[in-house]
């Protein structure tokens, strides 16, 4: 039986907020608004992963990841729009609201779906399509570039992700624990 096995983290190339061509193709979207109550809001794509579970012409799924659709889930960070590289970034950064909202989203999603936290599980498209290279994933830039962490290098942010949905990850667990108590 196929399972979902990975989650593959990406930015929109939009704005802030997602669109319905944006919806299409993720199954999560994280939004930034300059309303604090509305910061890190989690949008539902069209698709449930479940639909990404075998991936054909024969049914319609979120086609977030060329070549590697199948068995991923799609969480997108609204974001990015104007991103030519590391000088010009755009007018819409990913705000750090966002990235902490995905980690979070991210680690649920590991429980819900038992996907353990390791490179080959949870990677960002950039990652997929350098490990992928035959691939129409092949040189997608996101996520190369953390407006929070410019310093950090793109191939170094993957690392960066995993360890922060590691530790949201580590933190639910403490405190189911802690309310079962």
């Amino acid at each position: 039986m196929n399972k979902l096995k990975r989650i593959i983290i990406h930015w929109t190339a939009g704005t802030y907020k997602p669109n319905s061509l944006e919806k299409e193709h993720y199954h999560f979207l994280v939004e930034y608004s300059k309303n604090p109550m509305e910061q890190g809001i989690i949008h539902n794509g069209r698709y449930k992963p479940e639909d990404n579970l075998l991936c054909s012409n024969d049914s319609p799924y979120a086609a977030h990841t060329g070549g590697g659709n199948t068995g991923s889930i799609g969480v997108a960070i609204c974001a990015m729009l104007g991103f030519k590289d590391y000088l010009h970034i755009g007018n819409y950064p990913i705000k750090p609201i966002q990235m902490e909202v995905c980690y979070e989203l991210c680690a649920r999603l590991c429980r819900e779906y038992k996907i353990p936290i390791r490179k080959d599980t949870i990677m960002t498209h950039y990652e997929f399509g350098k490990k992928n290279p035959h691939t129409s994933s092949k040189g997608k830039p996101d996520i190369m570039y953390l407006a929070s962490n410019p310093s950090l290098s793109s191939n170094k942010i993957g690392d960066f992700i995993r360890n922060k949905i590691l530790w949201y990850f580590k933190k639910s667990e403490t405190y189911s624990t802690q309310q079962c108590s």
